[in-house]
């Protein structure tokens, strides 16, 4: 895989293994551009995220990195961003870096991706569900603050599915990644989950493709033996799809990539 931008450190308390584990990892699966975008700081669910005190501990480490491995690989920096109105701050909004990806992995403040609070779900109407979170991800995309469109159907993940055309309910959230130029990742971590599929499924990835929007990659590794897994899954299906060109970001600035 030659770009893989969604990747995590110890930092976000739920990853494992050091930096340098992960870069070597991406040397060894011939990555080109590896990118780093752990969670980052927010007043909400802290424990889950880095603190707004190691956010600069967090850059200086990778730029270190990006030095240290400059003739190897090149190492990008970003953040993760959560989407959630009043709990977004400017510090991580303007920090200094190549990329942002935007996720959403809340609904009205339930963390519905987090096996925790995997019981609400009990309570809700799936159809209604699955809407929230597409109205959610169009919010997301009309902000304009975000590169990178975070594991689109993240709320697949326990194979909790509408009985509604799946994309009917993501019709107007693509519509508004397409006028925002977001860029969307292919993201190889639903394979890992009950889902036990690739975000975005196929038919979200052909929707994306007829609307001209570009992909990245990204493992979402949370461990360095993660990095760069199921990669022949995400190029296969993008190739299947159409795609021959993926997009890189430094200092905000988006490169196509052939792959």
């Amino acid at each position: 895989m030659i770009v893989d931008l969604h990747n995590h450190t110890s930092l976000c308390n739920h990853a494992e293994g050091n930096i340098d584990e992960y870069i070597k990892k991406a040397i060894e699966n011939s990555t080109k551009y590896f990118g780093f975008s752990d969670h980052a700081p927010m007043n909400f669910d802290t424990k889950y995220r880095m603190s707004f005190k190691q956010m600069k501990n967090y850059e200086a480490n990778i730029l270190e990195a990006k030095d240290k491995y400059k003739d190897k690989i090149n190492i990008l920096l970003g953040y993760e961003v959560d989407y959630l109105k009043g709990h977004m701050d400017k510090r991580v909004l303007n920090a200094d870096v190549d990329y942002l990806i935007g996720s959403v992995h809340f609904i009205n403040g339930w963390g519905f991706d987090n096996p925790e609070f995997i019981g609400q779900y009990k309570d809700e109407d799936i159809d209604e569900i699955w809407q929230k979170y597409f109205d959610t991800i169009k919010e997301m995309a009309e902000s304009k603050l975000f590169d990178i469109v975070g594991h689109l159907d993240l709320i697949k993940i326990f194979k909790f599915m509408p009985k509604k055309d799946i994309t009917l309910i993501a019709k107007d959230a693509l519509l508004a990644i397409k006028k925002s130029d977001m860029a969307l990742e292919i993201n190889s971590a639903g394979i890992r989950k009950p889902i036990k599929e690739l975000y975005p499924s196929i038919p979200l990835l052909k929707e994306a493709y007829k609307l001209n929007i570009p992909i990245t990659f990204g493992s979402d590794a949370h461990k360095p033996e993660q990095v760069g897994e199921f990669s022949n899954q995400i190029i296969k299906a993008a190739k299947d799809v159409g795609y021959s060109q993926c997009v890189i970001f430094t200092n905000r600035q988006k490169e196509f990539i052939d792959f």
